[in-house]
């Protein structure tokens, strides 16, 4: 897969994307007290910060910083699929977000509610960032299994890599060709489809991708940006 999508473009997509989960919910400074800054937490927060604290690998001042980001940039508390698709027009100018960040947000929104509350954003972003490889792997097994059958189909995965192709546009290495995106589909399902049955179940995937390393290269999400 790595010789298929190239690892270098999956490690400037990785570093997009975490600048787009952090920086534009926690791009303002920090100018009320550690006090202040709770009590406008208590009026909005859709949890009690000690137990997102406990639910998360985030410590209580991240977690303030984070909620007054997420605040300041949706003030009803949630954020909508087309405030989502915005964040990611800006982290990819040369490309097009549109698809990619659909099935992200669908993968943040775990109620299937058309919305991503704070806690929802917390637990993937806690994922994604501080997880352990497993839930990492989890995570991102759910990512691609868009109707959420507990299979990812070459259908599903097809679509899932013509979306990272189109979102980085130029960058996108090799260059994009009609054929490419299918050919990342077969190297993927020739290496994780083992009983050749058509779709890949979450142990498939996460043994495949531990077993081999250059996969593993090419899978790994989000480490060192915190």
């Amino acid at each position: 897969m790595g010789a298929v999508v190239g690892t270098l473009t999956m490690q400037t997509k990785q570093r997009r994307l975490s600048r787009a989960y952090v920086s534009f919910f926690v791009s303002l400074p920090i100018d009320k007290g550690d006090d202040e800054l709770e009590m406008t937490m208590v009026c909005h927060r859709p949890e009690g910060l000690e137990q997102l604290e406990a639910q998360s690998n985030f410590t209580k001042q991240e977690l303030q910083i984070l909620y007054r980001g997420f605040k300041n940039e949706c003030p009803s508390g949630v954020v909508n699929e087309e405030t989502f698709k915005h964040i990611y027009a800006q982290f990819f100018p040369h490309g097009d977000a549109s698809m990619y960040a659909h099935y992200l947000f669908n993968a943040f929104d775990t109620a299937s509610n058309g919305s991503i509350k704070f806690k929802d954003f917390v637990t993937g972003l806690s994922i994604l960032l501080r997880g352990t490889l497993r839930e990492k792997l989890e995570w991102t097994f759910h990512l691609y299994d868009i109707n959420r059958d507990g299979y990812i189909s070459r259908e599903e995965m097809t679509e899932i890599v013509r979306a990272i192709y189109d979102m980085m546009g130029k960058y996108t290495y090799p260059a994009l060709t009609g054929d490419v995106p299918q050919q990342h589909v077969d190297a993927f399902f020739q290496k994780m489809d083992k009983n050749k049955d058509g779709v890949v179940t979450l142990e498939e995937f996460i043994k495949a991708c531990q077993e081999d390393e250059t996969m593993m290269r090419s899978m790994q999400l989000f480490e060192n940006v915190m």
